[in-house]
């Protein structure tokens, strides 16, 4: 019994680690974290690097039920929940997707870059 549940916690436990970043820690660098969606929109770079780091594990292959990245019908009905929502829902989480969606750094201003990125059409990607 003791060796499934080992077993069970493994991808949680490498899914924890895979998130955490070993460099600074944006709040460091300015002061704290802002918590308005009205904050200045991170850059593309930042948006990919943060989604490589906290979302790609689920929202790529649509794991548990997550969104996958570039779905546009997927996300659609989401979106029309409105952003205020859909950052909500990554803060505190919603369903299988844990609190701060393993973004514990993430500004709301950068949760709602991420959600239009996974919600826009990814390139190269075909519709399945």
């Amino acid at each position: 019994m003791q060796s499934v549940k080992s077993k069970l916690m493994l991808p949680i436990v490498l899914a924890a680690i895979c998130a955490c970043s070993p460099g600074e820690s944006k709040h460091s660098e300015s002061g704290g974290a802002s918590t308005s969606v009205t904050a200045e929109k991170p850059g593309q770079v930042a948006v990919l690097e943060i989604y490589r780091r906290s979302c790609f594990s689920c929202h790529e292959s649509g794991v548990n039920g997550a969104p996958r990245s570039g779905d546009t019908d997927a996300w659609a009905p989401r979106l029309a929940k409105g952003m205020d929502t859909l950052v909500a829902n990554a803060i505190n989480g919603y369903q299988a997707m844990p609190p701060r969606g393993l973004c514990f750094d993430c500004s709301e201003a950068e949760f709602a870059a991420l959600i239009h990125y996974m919600a826009a059409t990814q390139p190269g990607r075909q519709a399945e």
